[in-house]
């Protein structure tokens, strides 16, 4: 086998890893061992003999298994990739043959995501991108690879010259896992979505098994008797309880053996995974900024964690990845802090920087639509209740009683989350309540300014600035900025961009 490098016209095509075929038998035969008791209850619920439902699953079984592996084995035999000193080629295809092929000097990131079965085996898939959002025509997947190839690929697509004498302060590992943040994940959104799921998980699997009357009827048994406001309140813990052990899961699994480290030519690579292993690289001269993010829960705790405003990473409609900007999970504010710093090669965090704080009028805007979501619910209830029902009544009632001071909590809370200034080569801008965002925007990544006004905005003298960017969310927002405070803001921020659109009375303005 020649190296990467060698350009030899046959010599230096590659094939995927035999052991593929294994693994992808050793799939189909856990999927068929997992059909095989529902099918055989099925089969057997009628008149057929159980000898004979047995052979029917286990034919069934067998085909599946083998016409799998064979499909893979032809494959396996119909790809092969190649990796030139200029291109990487990708051959493969059953009945209609594809041919990809990607320049070298594009490539932006190499990631490597491994689950259990292929750890065992020693393998990797390997995902090779351009940064660029073209429905999935700038990646090549290589489907799959052993390990110390995949390492090999990365490594050579990856490589970089090094990075200057003096800049490398911040070179090496940049954050390592502190098993204490694990306290962090019952109190984030994911726990109640995974204690709702388990209830659903539990009908879904009793309804396979002809078993969900039964199910149902002896829950009823067990509460048979209890008030309904200590039903309620048993089935709230019990999906709370489900929700933090999920929790408590998926945060062992996504973020186990966690490191974060530069590499040398400027690489951020991040790896972590119990089960799954999976290491994501990414280019620093991709990087235009992070994202700071204080979900509520975690933020109660005086944590947060952060994210790459990055260019290409936006997901292809087959990438089952959402998480690639992740570069720290929920952590201390003060890691957090320490962690962006370095990642952007900072003396001190441009997300803990002091802001400047937005009008009053803000904070009306805020309230008013706080009001207006909490009371229109029990509007619209009240006036079913005078129409249907007197019980409808007492439950807009309730809804006003609860929601009206939960709602004013909020609206005060994202007043005072408002926020924006500069730091250094990086402008900041904060906002969000339920889910607190400070984003360190590097001020060369804007492109453009995006001014914004509603006719309250006018009536109350503010206005929603925009800094376009081509990374991340494409657009970052100052929301209800005052009118000369936000311009003044953006002019100082990207001297130049915005001024020859605005209007100046008098002596004209110093950019600074």
């Amino acid at each position: 086998m020649t190296a990467p490098g060698d350009t030899g016209p046959h010599q230096d095509w590659r094939r995927l890893a035999p052991r593929t075929v294994l693994a992808g038998a050793a799939v189909l035969c856990g999927i068929a061992g997992g059909a095989a008791l529902p099918a055989f209850l099925s089969l057997t619920s009628g008149s057929r003999p159980a000898w004979q439902a047995a052979a029917w699953v286990l034919a069934g079984a067998v085909l599946l298994a083998g016409g799998g592996a064979a499909a893979d084995w032809i494959r396996l035999r119909r790809t092969r990739y190649r990796v030139g000193t200029e291109r990487i080629d990708l051959h493969t295809g059953l009945l209609v043959v594809t041919r990809r092929s990607l320049a070298r000097e594009r490539v932006r990131s190499v990631d490597l995501t491994a689950n259990p079965l292929e750890r065992l085996l020693g393998l990797v898939k390997v995902r090779i991108g351009t940064g660029e959002h073209t429905d999935g025509e700038s990646t090549l997947e290589l489907d799959l690879v052993t390990r110390t190839e995949g390492e090999h690929l990365r490594r050579t697509l990856l490589a970089r010259p090094a990075g200057t004498a003096g800049d490398t302060a911040h070179d090496g590992v940049l954050a390592t896992l502190d098993p204490r943040w694990i306290r962090y994940a019952p109190v984030s959104f994911v726990a109640p979505l995974l204690g709702g799921a388990a209830a659903g998980a539990v009908m879904q699997v009793s309804d396979w098994f002809g078993a969900q009357d039964e199910v149902i009827h002896w829950i009823g048994d067990r509460l048979e008797g209890v008030p309904l406001p200590w039903i309620i309140a048993e089935l709230v813990l019990l999906a709370t309880a489900a929700g933090v052990i999920g929790a408590l899961g998926l945060w062992v699994e996504t973020w186990s053996h966690y490191r974060l480290e530069r590499e040398p030519g400027g690489t951020l690579r991040v790896r972590r995974g119990l089960l799954t292993a999976r290491s994501v690289s990414l280019e620093e001269r991709r990087l235009r900024g992070v994202e700071l993010v204080e979900p509520l829960g975690v933020r109660l705790f005086r944590a947060a964690r952060v994210d790459a405003v990055a260019t290409g990473l936006a997901q292809d409609d087959d990438d089952k990845h959402g998480d690639l900007k992740n570069l720290l999970p929920p952590a201390p504010r003060a890691v957090a802090d320490r962690v962006a710093a370095r990642v952007l090669r900072e003396a001190e965090p441009p997300t803990g920087t002091p802001l400047e704080a937005h009008p009053r009028a803000a904070r009306t805007r805020r309230l008013r639509r706080a009001l207006g979501c909490a009371l229109g619910p029990a509007a619209v209830l009240a006036a079913l209740g005078a129409w249907l029902t007197p019980v409808l009544l007492y439950l807009a009632g309730g809804v006003a009683v609860v929601l009206t001071p939960l709602a004013l909590l909020l609206a005060r809370d994202a007043y005072r989350s408002l926020g924006h200034g500069v730091s250094g080569a990086y402008l900041v801008t904060r906002s969000g309540s339920v889910r607190r965002s400070t984003v360190a925007l590097r001020r060369a990544g804007v492109i453009g300014w995006t001014v914004r006004q509603s006719w309250f905005q006018r009536r109350a003298g503010l206005l929603t600035l925009s800094a376009t960017t081509a990374a991340g969310e494409g657009a970052y927002d100052v929301l209800d900025a005052g009118e000369s405070q936000g311009l003044t803001f953006a002019a100082e921020a990207v001297p130049g961009l915005l001024t020859p659109f605005l209007e100046t009375t008098g002596a004209p303005p110093t950019e600074r």
